[in-house]
């Protein structure tokens, strides 16, 4: 039996209301999308199911560009065609799941292909989505599920992997470190009271650690990635769905 020291506040999942702070904060690339498509009189409009809309478009759209671009690399990386999407998103459950970061602030980088972080050669594919929040705010597991792993490299940092039956969600940037002893390993993040062993049982929404800065970045953020079936995903898809499901069961 794996132990496990949990933080003393109670398990939360965010509701419709959550997602609409969410998406309400988008950042200046996904304003820019919304614009192309939608009038700002419509973006600007009070209506929840006008701005949700318009909001959920402009998220798509950042989906789009992400996997559209140099799409003739993408076979190299496994990524789920969106042609797939529909079968693959219709198992999600909004209700059984979490968004994955608190204090959530806009999202830093989207899903797919962007210029090289050294500003030289080829583009770099960003198998997830950065969301940006203060260091230290708490992250939380998106899907119930065990940990298939917890590691530290230069580029993730500390991480955690988790998996969902078919999905797998990945968690980088996070504070603490990797620790090992005869039990196995295990994340430490001391400073914030969580140890999360590799191969234990999580729940949605239960906290697995916090936004921190290891690993290669340049400002705390949480990078989150899914994978179904070993293919990615992106990560902007699955959090529309999530939306649209909440906002319809209102």
């Amino acid at each position: 039996m794996y132990s496990y020291q949990s933080l003393s506040e109670p398990t939360q999942t965010l509701d419709v209301e959550g997602f609409g702070i969410a998406f309400a904060k988008l950042d200046l690339i996904v304003k820019l999308c919304i614009c192309c498509v939608f009038p700002i009189a419509s973006v600007a409009e009070e209506s929840f199911e006008v701005k949700g809309f318009a909001l959920l478009a402009g998220l798509g759209l950042i989906a789009l560009l992400g996997s559209r671009f140099e799409q003739n690399q993408a076979s190299a990386h496994k990524v789920a065609p969106l042609s797939d999407s529909a079968p693959m998103l219709r198992g999600i459950h909004s209700r059984k799941l979490s968004f994955p970061v608190e204090n959530f602030q806009g999202y830093a980088s989207p899903f797919g292909y962007r210029s090289s972080s050294k500003g030289v050669g080829k583009p770099e594919f960003h198998a997830g989505l950065d969301l940006a929040a203060p260091s230290g705010s708490y992250i939380r597991s998106w899907m119930a599920g065990h940990v298939l792993e917890v590691s530290s490299d230069p580029v993730c940092g500390t991480s955690i992997q988790i998996r969902s039956g078919r999905w797998v969600h990945i968690y980088c940037h996070m504070q603490g470190s990797i620790q090992a002893n005869s039990r196995g390993r295990y994340l430490s993040d001391r400073s914030g009271s969580i140890q999360i062993w590799s191969g234990q049982s999580i729940q949605s929404g239960e906290v697995i650690g916090r936004v921190g800065m290891t690993g290669r970045t340049t400002g705390p953020h949480l990078h989150w990635g899914l994978q179904y079936d070993d293919h990615w995903v992106d990560p902007a898809l699955v959090l529309g769905e999530m939306y649209r499901q909440q906002a319809h069961s209102r």
